[in-house]
């Protein structure tokens, strides 16, 4: 493997970390009120909070806060990477097919069945009735059938077939994404302006239309309404970036991004601020917020998420362009760890409600033990794996799901 795809690889496992951090720490937030959400009415924050305890940090108000801006958003790059590889190697249709069956049964089951359980805890904190039938009844009434954080598999799943489509239907139809990534070539500052103007087309004027806060759930699907092409722009991003190449260009080990990391860190930091400011006058009543603050916030979003992808691939091109055996298995384990972890998280957090433990404290146990749970199941799981579908998900990467 060249130093760039190890450095991939070593991001991905990152980013599974930070995705159990993430949901490790959400009933902590010093900015939750009082009590828990209540289950049966809209609109429905236990999906994001189903767990609320009375131990808080505001230094995960700001943890949250920051990854909420880039993290998916890397994410949805990291998975375009390797579509170009994937759909000339496979052909439109193979592609389709193992997409179906990476990602589409998967989310399939996790809906049906890990989403149910995860929420139950969210449903015993105030529930008269706590018993499994009251819950199932609760359930079956809720106007959606809740997905939980498999929301990023339906859309990443929609992604794909639109790849697949267009590479089988409108031939060459990648060539002006190639012109971007070889007009940006390894100039990552000209790669940052591109994206954040791109992505505030995308992005802002759905967030005046609604607001950076609205979520849409119709049946099992879930998606907040200002992002979703948001979203596709970072992912024809991988795949622009990925088609012109892994070894060169934007993704260079000895390239600009990589050298300047402390530049793009302190870039990722400004970002934030600029979304910050505005979003903490906002938020409160976003309706009523003066537009030019509005505007000021979705501005803000796409420079603080364009300059935080930018920073997290930086800072892994520079210092993680070597093998460790722990972040080759979480890599490895990735994808099967995104969709198991939630309930460890929310089940650990729920027994840990009335422990007379401070926050930081709380967290650190949610985050290890899901960690291990996580890991163990995933790891066990891909052990039972044919030996040649194996050998796959270990050169596999964020965009080959396992």
């Amino acid at each position: 493997m060249s130093r760039s795809s190890i450095a991939l690889v070593n991001l991905r496992a990152a980013v599974i970390i930070v995705v159990l951090a993430f949901h490790s720490v959400l009933p902590y937030l010093a900015s939750l009120p009082a009590a828990a959400y209540p289950f049966d009415s809209a609109p429905y924050v236990w999906l994001a909070f189903p767990i609320v305890d009375s131990q808080r940090w505001f230094g995960f108000d700001l943890f949250c806060a920051w990854q909420d801006v880039s993290l998916m958003a890397l994410m949805f790059f990291l998975s375009g990477l390797f579509v170009p590889s994937s759909l000339a190697r496979k052909g439109s249709w193979k592609f389709l097919s193992d997409r179906l069956l990476r990602i589409g049964l998967p989310l399939v089951l996790a809906v049906i069945f890990l989403a149910p359980l995860a929420y139950y805890s969210a449903y015993r904190t105030t529930a008269s009735d706590p018993g499994l039938h009251a819950y199932w009844q609760h359930w079956l009434a809720l106007p959606f059938w809740p997905s939980g954080p498999q929301w990023f598999l339906g859309q990443l799943l929609a992604f794909n077939v639109l790849a697949a489509a267009m590479h089988r239907f409108v031939p060459g139809w990648d060539r002006p994404l190639v012109r971007l990534a070889a007009f940006a070539g390894d100039n990552p500052a000209r790669f940052l302006v591109v994206l954040v103007a791109v992505s505030a087309l995308a992005y802002v004027p759905l967030a005046l239309a609604w607001s950076p806060f609205e979520w849409m759930n119709i049946g099992p699907v879930s998606f907040q309404l200002s992002r979703p092409l948001h979203y596709l722009v970072y992912f024809l991003a991988g795949v622009a970036v990925g088609t012109y190449g892994l070894d060169r260009g934007l993704l260079d080990c000895d390239g600009l991004l990589a050298r300047r990391w402390p530049a793009w860190l302190a870039a990722a930091f400004t970002g934030f601020l600029l979304w910050a400011a505005p979003t903490s006058v906002t938020m409160a009543d976003w309706s009523n917020a003066a537009l030019v603050m509005k505007l000021a916030a979705g501005m803000g979003f796409v420079v603080a998420c364009a300059a935080g992808c930018l920073c997290s691939l930086a800072i892994c091109l520079r210092f993680a362009n070597w093998r460790l055996r722990a972040f080759d298995s979480l890599s490895a384990n990735a994808y099967r760890m995104y969709l198991i972890h939630y309930v460890f998280a929310v089940w650990l957090q729920y027994a840990l409600l009335g422990v007379g433990l401070f926050a930081i404290g709380k967290a650190a146990i949610v985050f290890g033990g899901t960690l291990i749970m996580s890991w163990t199941i995933a790891a066990a799981i891909g052990g039972a794996l044919p030996v040649s579908r194996r050998h796959a998900t270990l050169r596999g990467y964020a965009g080959r799901e396992g």
